[in-house]
This record gives structure tokens, C-alpha cells and sequence, in this order.
């Protein structure tokens, strides 16, 4: 999928679903043991439906509990007959049907052969909302972060803060520590940036965070970091200071799920 969001036509039977969803009712995206509800739970519950075999699915993003997708990409394998006796737009409009209702099936394409939704992508985008009227959101509500206070962030501080972060670093001291042990920590971040923005007419701070691949919990340790920051209460140097720590303990707290939103991913 290029930036337009195209992928090249193939005769592969690999294909490319892209889907959104409001993660609120999901305890993330990857399937888990039990009766828990997850995205790729009801995803892959429809394919077998359809199917009648297990159809594996690879994501871009595993998103946590309650984070949304504007533009989640997942792909899965199917031979040439089940092609064929279901076209891909039928399969778009049969996946909307057999899943949850807080999920959109926004597109079904054929992939290239060899594509992962996962391995493929250059970059993931994420966005985070936080709402900063002195009231609480009403539209906005299940969907940013928001505090009395942060009608008085500071976007310039945040933005100087951001600077020394972008480029390859250890980002260990971004991440859920647990799920840190034993694996490489080191990530390529392209964007961290802020800009005050008004969605149905509620001011926001806009957080944009794009990166090569993201370890646990990064995008929202980062967000929660830089609010200090945007308050005062943090000095512009902190959040260097504490990637040079390599240790989760020296940055801020993880800021809410229900901000945070997979924007989008390039391939």
C-alpha cells in the first residue's frame, strides 16, 4: 500500500483489508485467550464463518485496549477458488456484516505476493488527541485526554522538547518495562509533533508520532512525558533526559488509551 493507500494488483491470494474501528469495547486488537472481545478475534471469527477453515491474519499495529484505528491494515491468505466464489467486494461487504458493530470494513484489496501487513510497512502514524478547554468534552469524550489544566499547554515548549528525541535512539525508557526484557529496544522516530487544532469546534492539541515501528505502550509514555512539559511542571531537557536514562521509572506517566488512534500505515 503506497501513500495513497493503493496496493498493486496481484494474482497473488494474499490480500489486504483495511479497516477502522472504535476500540472502547475491545481489549485491543490481538486475539487472547478466553472469551475476550478483540479485533482480530472478530475478524478472524467471520473469515472461518465464511471459509469454513481458519484464516490467520497478520496486523500492521497491535493496538492496546481501548485505542482506536482510523486505517488499521491486516492481511490473510486465501487460495484462488475462495476468490473467485467470493469477489473481494462481496468479502468487504460479508466482513461488515459478521462483525462487531464498533469495527468498519473500509476496503478488501489483492496484495502483492510476499506482502505482510506487519513486515511490509515503512512507517506506522499514530495520532493522540487531548482536549484543552477548561470544560470537558462532549464529542470528543471517548476519544481524547482530558484535564482542566491543559487549556494551558505550552505546544511551543513541546515542540522544542521533541527535537533531540527524532532519529534512531533506545526508547526503553518509552515502554511497558515488562515487555521490554530480553528484546531490542532501539526505534526510528520520523515525527513527534504538536499543533493546536479545533474538532466539532472542541480545541485539541493535536499529537503527531510517526516511526519505522513502535515498542509497547511508546505512544503514550511520550504523550504522557510531554504534557509535563506543555504544563511547566517538567523542563524542555527532561524528556532527553530521560531516554538517556534508559530506564521507565525517569519519564512521565503512560497517558489514557482512549486518546490514541492508529492513523495510519505506509507501505
Amino acid at each position: 500500500m503506497d501513500e495513497k493507500g493503493t496496493l498493486p494488483d496481484s494474482a497473488s491470494g494474499v490480500c489486504a483489508v483495511t479497516l477502522s474501528y472504535n476500540g472502547s469495547p475491545f481489549a485491543g486488537f490481538a486475539r487472547q485467550k478466553g472469551n475476550l472481545l478483540t479485533v482480530q478475534g472478530e475478524l478472524e471469527h467471520a473469515l472461518q464463518l465464511l471459509f469454513r477453515r481458519e484464516v490467520p491474519t497478520v496486523c500492521a499495529g497491535r493496538t492496546d485496549a481501548g485505542v482506536h484505528a482510523r486505517a488499521q491494515v491486516v492481511s490473510f491468505e486465501l487460495s484462488a477458488e475462495e476468490i473467485e466464489q467470493r469477489p473481494l467486494p462481496v468479502l468487504a461487504r460479508s466482513l461488515q456484516a459478521l462483525t462487531h458493530d464498533a469495527i468498519v470494513i473500509r476496503d478488501v484489496e489483492r496484495a502483492p505476493s510476499g506482502f505482510s501487513a506487519r513486515f511490509s510497512a515503512k512507517a506506522r502514524e499514530y495520532r493522540y488527541l487531548i482536549a484543552c478547554d477548561t470544560s470537558l468534552p462532549l464529542l470528543l469524550r471517548d476519544f481524547s485526554w482530558w484535564r482542566s489544566d491543559f487549556a494551558a499547554l505550552d505546544i511551543g515548549a513541546m515542540n522544542e522538547a521533541a527535537k533531540p528525541l527524532l532519529g534512531e535512539h533506545d526508547f526503553v525508557s518509552y515502554c511497558k518495562a515488562a515487555s521490554a526484557e530480553g528484546k531490542p529496544t532501539c526505534r526510528n522516530l520520523i515525527e513527534l509533533s504538536f499543533s493546536k487544532e479545533r474538532y466539532f469546534e472542541e480545541p485539541v492539541v493535536v499529537a503527531k508520532v510517526k516511526a519505522s515501528s513502535f515498542l509497547h505502550s511508546m505512544v503514550r509514555t511520550l504523550i504522557g512525558t510531554f504534557v509535563e512539559v506543555g504544563l511547566g511542571h517538567r523542563a524542555i531537557g527532561w524528556p532527553y533526559e530521560a531516554l538517556s536514562a534508559r530506564d521507565r521509572r525517569a519519564a512521565g506517566q503512560t497517558a489514557p488509551a482512549q486518546g490514541l488512534v492508529l492513523w495510519r500505515v505506509i507501505y
